[in-house]
């Protein structure tokens, strides 16, 4: 079982992203769109898990089984759809430890704008930010050892902060 590690915000995350970014390119190939940083280490100065939530966007997600071996070349392992309905998730561990979660999504999947909004939303309204990076430290302290609980006790903000997030994000960007 892995405990619930939450750390100060750290730079280097942009660096590490960047650095998966262009791997990831090369391993999706022609049916990749966009790749999306994505989680709490995109968002400057948010606590976080130290792992790297990357989402890349692809034309079909059917040909994301063509990138498999492509990507456990580069350390990636495949978990399939991993509880979500049209995702394909991977990934990675250095020394035992998780370093990047790769969450691959059809360009129109809902969770793609859900995730951007959720993002780009916290980033924008630090209080909010606050807030949401408060639970996590004060959920990671009490569940250090009960990863489900720590997740669990998150749900209830993140689910009120997506509704907002996405509102937000109409207002800014009507269709």
């Amino acid at each position: 079982m892995r405990n619930v590690k939450v750390v100060p915000y750290d730079q280097q995350w942009v660096v590490l992203f960047q650095e998966a970014e262009t791997e990831l390119r090369a391993a999706f190939g022609k049916n990749l769109l966009v790749v999306h940083h994505i989680g709490s280490t995109a968002i400057p100065g948010m606590v976080a898990k130290p792992v790297i939530d990357i989402m890349p966007v692809v034309q079909n997600i059917e040909n994301v089984a063509n990138a498999e071996s492509a990507l456990a070349r580069i350390g990636y392992e495949p978990r399939g759809e991993y509880g979500i309905s049209g995702r394909r998730y991977f990934v990675k561990e250095e020394e035992g430890q998780r370093t990047h979660h790769v969450h691959a999504f059809e360009f129109n999947h809902p969770a793609v704008v859900r995730h951007i909004a959720f993002r780009d939303y916290l980033i924008t309204h630090p209080i909010e930010a606050k807030r949401y990076a408060d639970l996590k430290m004060k959920l990671a302290e009490q569940y250090r050892d009960e990863r489900q609980h720590y997740v669990e006790g998150k749900s209830s903000l993140i689910a009120e902060l997506e509704k907002r997030a996405l509102a937000w994000k109409e207002r800014a960007q009507p269709l």
